[in-house]
């Protein structure tokens, strides 16, 4: 993450990409300011989403990181010590058309670390949300 800090800030001060650059590099600040327990898991869900779905830019919404495709959110991270609740939250905007036939879906996660299982839900509920 670090790393990846040091890319996008010299690529804003370049001026390649530096609106894209400088909206990644307000994610990875956020996400480093989290207490640790929060910031594992929004570290963790931001590599899922940046790996499943590139042609979504982060950015920060409402403070907090989400992922838009046009600059519009379909899916976002919520800290929980942020919100003080007892865990954080991974949701999906209505852009992310994730209705199915049933009529009831889940649009929101609570998520207090992930598992192997809970890291393949998250890949396949955001691969879904992009296609």
């Amino acid at each position: 993450m670090k790393e990846r800090a040091a890319e996008l800030k010299k690529e804003a001060e370049r001026g390649r990409g530096g609106k894209a650059a400088a909206a990644e590099l307000d994610v990875l600040a956020k996400i480093e300011e989290m207490e640790a327990p929060d910031r594992a898991v929004a570290e963790r869900i931001h590599a899922i989403v940046t790996a499943a779905a590139p042609e979504l830019a982060p950015k920060l919404w409402y403070g907090q990181p989400a992922y838009a495709r046009k600059g519009k959110v379909v899916c976002f991270f919520r800290s929980g010590h942020v919100d003080k609740e007892r865990y954080s939250a991974f949701g999906f905007t209505p852009e992310a058309n994730l209705d199915d036939g049933s009529g009831v879906w889940a649009t929101s996660f609570a998520v207090a670390e992930l598992s192997d299982e809970a890291e393949k839900t998250i890949t396949a509920l955001v691969k879904k949300a992009v296609s």
